[in-house]
């Protein structure tokens, strides 16, 4: 009797030990590694890689320090390109002095050939460097109209003249076949300058001389745009 009381209460230890088992929710399959394993990988797909670093990024759920530090360290690297080049910008930038009245010379000079022509010359008599922005705005006598320029003669870059050195514009004065309309003769030329944007005051204008005669222009005045190298426009 005493043999079988012993198997009996064997038995009854084993079976209270499945029941344990079962209650915790994780069955008798729940043994081993396979738990672990399966958390490890699902952890791992959560986590993204970052770019910058090729370092599993915080997830955005963390509010620990590192999280914080990663962020600021990617939204540092991404804001490093701008800075330097505007760095770069600021290094090699100049503050822009334009040329007009106050530090230029200018001279109006008839020209034989091509007919009809006229040249004006801007020389730079300052101390710094100028730069004469698209064309010279003409004005003859009263003058109430603006001689257009032409398009075909626009610099690549907006000419820039060191102390001593020249710009050129020429100046179509009348059409040599006769057929400009309102033809008259002009006594006093008036040269405006403009800015760095189209039709902008470039500062005090110039008046050149010209000839005793005067000069004689009619409605198909224009001019080119202001040049460095005087071949440019020799043949315009």
């Amino acid at each position: 009797m005493r043999h079988i009381r012993l198997i009996a209460a064997t038995g009854t230890a084993v079976a209270a030990l499945a029941l344990t088992a079962c209650d915790n929710g994780t069955g008798t399959e729940d043994e081993g590694a396979a738990r672990p394993k399966a958390t490890v990988a699902a952890a791992e797909a959560g986590v993204s890689k970052s770019p910058e670093s090729g370092t599993p990024a915080q997830d955005t759920a963390d509010s620990g320090t590192t999280g914080t530090s990663t962020t600021a360290r990617t939204q540092t690297l991404g804001a490093k390109p701008a800075a330097s080049a505007t760095r770069k910008g600021q290094s090699t930038g100049r503050s822009v002095v334009l040329c007009n009245g106050t530090n230029t010379s200018v001279t109006a000079q008839p020209l034989n050939r091509p007919l009809n022509h006229m040249l004006l010359t801007v020389k730079n008599t300052g101390g710094k460097t100028c730069d004469l922005p698209y064309y010279p705005v003409l004005r003859f006598d009263q003058m109430q109209w603006v001689p257009q320029a032409d398009e075909s003669t626009q610099p690549q870059a907006v000419v820039s003249l060191a102390p001593g050195e020249s710009g050129y514009a020429s100046v179509l004065l009348s059409a040599a076949d006769g057929s400009g309309s309102g033809g008259m003769t002009a006594h006093k030329l008036t040269v405006g300058f403009q800015g760095m944007t189209p039709n902008s005051d470039g500062g005090p204008s110039a008046t050149p001389s010209l000839p005793a005669k005067g000069v004689y222009y009619d409605s198909t005045l224009k001019v080119t745009y202001w040049q460095k190298d005087l071949d440019a426009i020799s043949n315009w």
